[in-house]
């Protein structure tokens, strides 16, 4: 056990975690407290960016719907009874009992206790893709005045966790800060940090692998780190790191050697072919929001630009680099956007906002931006904008989108199963709560289908018969203090697969909602298992597991073997464990599944590891699979399954195989390409689709006014009949409406940039001050015409009022953090954030 000494740092920046590799999952344990109150124990699962509580119920959460299978004790006789002569799911009078499960399941689980003291926590994180490798780190750690007094175990499995060995010594036995984990390079070759608390010797240690975690060297840091390392994501032997007087420090050689590159560093992120970006204040106030200056280096630090001033807070999200820009106006900002890292930028054609509204980047592609703006009021609403290619016209895609006012949450999500699928909640005029889908990039939304002989409460279906809908739980309903231990969860490797949590009726009504499963990317749904999971999916789709979310041990995982229609069940362990959560491989093609959990007495963390391999004796062959047309929704029609220009048909593995897709499985498809029609196009700039309608007609406001707007520093007129096609649409011929941009030869410029650090001739520096002094002058002549034109165009008129104070300061990661799939960087998932003004 180590005495250690804390030095606290100040410098009060808002500052992101970073990833932990491909999937962290941590849990930890108040025991001290269970002694006094009750036990507390918390779990961190996928990045640390998902957090449920286990052993301590909230009210809400002790409440079960009606018309539930009866109670907990009935309904696990029932199950034991008969475990092995039917199965588990809601479908069981047309489902068949599996051959042998029980002995090969037995004889493929693996049980691994884990001793962690009073007040402990545990730490998982795999490496590798395929490794098979599993490192843990348990820590006990006491915090006594400015002392603390802690101690860190750490084990590594090469079997995909069936066995462990303690491989403390690996480490020196040092405490390891819990707060950083585990960091594992994004590129799967094998590279491993650990952060080391020796400061009653003096200081910080990393402790840095590069073969999978076999072996460590240690190197001492000459810096407290404030934030964990953080890898380039183009070559990971570069990493850099904050400490807690605000310098950034780089390393090039895998950690060995560290240089300081730059003080009073805000925030910092790796950009593109080994760019750094970040935002520094030489008030040394990382909290003055609003007066950064965005600097850029492209050679490790040896030289800097700044591209940007003004500047309350930036992202990068795939191609792009957005900056919130104050105006000069007060307190409002406008979005800038650049698409050359930062050389040059446009004013996104997006209402400004002011200091009490936020914007934030939903989703980031490689050709487009899903944009979240604060609409008027204290609603906890606004408006979902799309983008084109060049992230500078906006189009409005969806009205009274729900961003909760009380804990900055919104239901968003990418579902990867799928292309173009993104699913969220709308809060409706009477103040429901739905949940919406769109399966076109935001061109269209709609609401959910109901699930085929679904019901809902007496209450909903006698009042409020049109709220008998089906509602998926995300982060709002977690928000809300709901039973939803789990997010909608989907796979790329899962073709149009989703799990997720929901609720049939008023969202508002079910406090313990069930598992619901689409296999056709959202189009429908099937109601799959009663009452709130946790759930994984392996080998691709074809195996889906599920352990029930309950306050009480458990000892029985369900499963399926053809997509959520039918569930069977395996007791794991004759001695129950509380349940904290389940963890796979990431990529889901893994047959392995932990679940993890801790005994009576407190005082032991168990892993046990299942090998559903022996389940599935079978590999899959070419009979297995059946053709499946993605998107199809009219079967009859010429043009069934077209969505953003082309068809898409899969080979998707049958129902009824009982097989092993395996490890090498690669989704087979085959495109064929449609003809443009009006599905093919978002609205343009300054049009809108009415509801239930495919056309777009021209917002009233704007109507016989020419439509304006500022791209490269010029004004540009758009002479459009209303559809812009949206980006990445692959659709030929057909419908093709027109669409023109005329450069007016007008310049327009931002005063809120910084002028790029290259020298000006002295004529250029006249020339500045005199379209700086005309600029002043058209403004004292003409307020009315910049309230109406941006960059000498019209733009929309949009009123604001206080939503919340500094909503955007208390949450300021990157967008490339949250939705790594759809940006093709390894959230995403971003994680992957944003500034909730910019950028969630």
């Amino acid at each position: 056990m180590h005495s250690l000494m804390r030095r606290r740092g100040g410098g009060g920046c808002i500052w992101s975690q970073p990833l932990l590799g491909p999937r962290s999952f941590s849990q930890s344990a108040n025991l001290a407290s269970a002694l006094v109150n009750m036990l507390s124990v918390s779990c961190i699962l996928a990045l640390g960016l998902f957090s449920c509580a286990m052993g301590r119920e909230h009210a809400s959460g002790l409440r079960r719907l009606h018309g539930e299978l009866g109670g907990d004790e009935v309904r696990r006789s029932l199950e034991k009874s008969e475990l092995w002569t039917r199965s588990a799911g809601l479908n069981e009078p047309t489902c068949t009992a599996l051959p042998d499960t029980e002995p090969a399941l037995q004889n493929s689980t693996h049980s691994f206790t884990f001793k962690v003291r009073t007040m402990g926590s545990l730490s998982l994180a795999w490496v590798g893709d395929g490794s098979g490798v599993l490192l843990v780190l348990t820590t006990f750690q006491v915090p006594l005045f400015m002392m603390r007094f802690g101690q860190s175990n750490f084990y590594r499995s090469e079997d995909y966790g069936k066995t462990f060995k303690d491989v403390t010594h690996l480490i020196n036995n040092t405490f390891i800060l819990t707060e950083f984990g585990i960091a594992i390079s994004p590129d799967h070759s094998g590279k491993v940090i650990l952060t080391g608390d020796v400061s009653e010797i003096g200081g910080f240690q990393l402790f840095r692998s590069q073969d999978f975690g076999k072996t460590f060297v240690s190197t001492v840091l000459p810096f407290e780190p404030l934030i964990q390392m953080l890898y380039n994501p183009a070559d990971c032997n570069a990493l850099l790191t904050l400490s807690i007087k605000l310098d950034l420090w780089l390393s090039e050689d895998f950690g060995a050697t560290w240089r300081k590159i730059h003080d009073r560093v805000c925030l910092v992120r790796w950009g593109p072919k080994n760019s750094i970006y970040f935002t520094t204040n030489y008030n040394d106030s990382c909290n003055d929001k609003g007066m950064l200056e965005l600097r850029k280096t492209t050679d490790y630090g040896r030289s800097f630009s700044t591209i940007a001033t003004s500047v309350y807070s930036f992202v990068l999200g795939g191609r792009f680099v957005f900056a919130s820009i104050m105006t000069g106006r007060g307190t409002e900002r406008k979005i800038h956007v650049s698409v050359d890292g930062g050389e040059v930028w446009n004013i996104a054609q997006l209402p400004p906002v002011n200091h009490e509204q936020f914007y934030s980047i939903l989703a980031a592609t490689q050709d487009m931006i899903f944009m979240h703006v604060d609409d008027a009021g204290d609603s906890g609403v606004g408006t979902i904008y799309v983008s084109d290619d060049r992230g500078t016209v906006f189009s409005k895609s969806l009205e009274r989108h729900l961003y909760s006012t009380t804990g900055s949450d919104t239901d968003f999500s990418a579902i990867s199963s799928l292309r173009g699928v993104y699913m969220t909640s709308v809060l409706t005029e009477d103040g429901a709560v739905e949940t919406v889908i769109t399966f076109d990039q935001g061109a269209r939304w709609q609401t959910l289908r109901r699930p085929q002989s679904s019901h809902c409460d007496t209450e909903t279906s006698t009042n409020r018969p049109n709220r008998c809908r089906l509602h998926i739980h995300g982060s709002y309903s977690t928000t809300m203090k709901m039973n939803v231990p789990m997010l909608p969860l989907s796979q790329s490797s899962a073709v149009g697969l989703i799990l997720a949590h929901g609720s049939v009726g008023d969202a508002e009504s079910a406090v313990s909602p069930d598992v619901y499963v689409s296999d056709d990317g959202g189009y429908s749904w099937l109601l799959a298992l009663r009452g709130p999971h946790h759930y994984a999916i392996l080998d691709s789709g074809g195996l889906l597991v599920a352990v029930e979310h309950t306050n009480s041990p458990v000892n029985q995982i369900k499963f399926s073997t053809d997509e959520g229609q039918c569930w069977h069940t395996y007791n794991f362990t004759s001695d129950p464990i509380h349940f904290s959560g389940l963890d796979s491989e990431p990529g889901s093609r893994s047959m392995n599944v932990s679940l993890w959990g801790y005994r009576n007495d407190f005082s032991k963390w168990v892993v046990i590891t299942i090998d559903f391999k022996r389940l599935l004796t079978r590999d899959c062959t070419d009979g297995d699979y059946v053709e499946w047309l993605a998107h199809s929704a009219e079967p009859t029609e010429t043009n069934d399954g077209c969505v953003l220009g082309y068809k898409e048909t899969f080979l998707r593995l049958r129902k009824d195989s009982v097989c092993w897709n395996g490890r090498d499985y690669a989704i087979t498809k085959k495109l064929s390409p449609c003809p443009c029609t009006m599905a093919d196009y978002h609205c343009d700039f300054g049009y809108y689709r009415p509801e239930n309608s495919s056309e777009c007609v021209e917002q009233e406001e704007i109507k016989g006014r020419p439509l304006e707007f500022c791209l490269n520093g010029t004004t540009e007129q758009l002479q459009t009949s209303g559809y812009r096609k949206i980006p990445g649409d692959q659709c030929e011929g057909g419908f093709q409406p027109k669409r023109k941009e005329t450069n007016l030869r007008r310049m327009c410029i931002s005063n809120a940039l910084y002028p790029l650090s290259k020298t000006s001739s002295p004529n250029a520096a006249v020339i500045v001050m005199v379209v700086i002094a005309i600029l002043l002058m058209s403004a004292v002549a003409g307020v009315w015409l910049i309230k109406k034109y941006v960059c000498g165009g019209r733009f929309l008129v949009h009123r604001y009022s206080v939503m919340r104070e500094h909503v955007e300061a208390n949450k300021i990661e990157g967008v490339d953090d949250i939705d790594a799939h759809y940006m093709e960087t390894g959230k995403a998932h971003y994680n992957e954030d944003s500034d909730q003004d910019l950028l969630e």
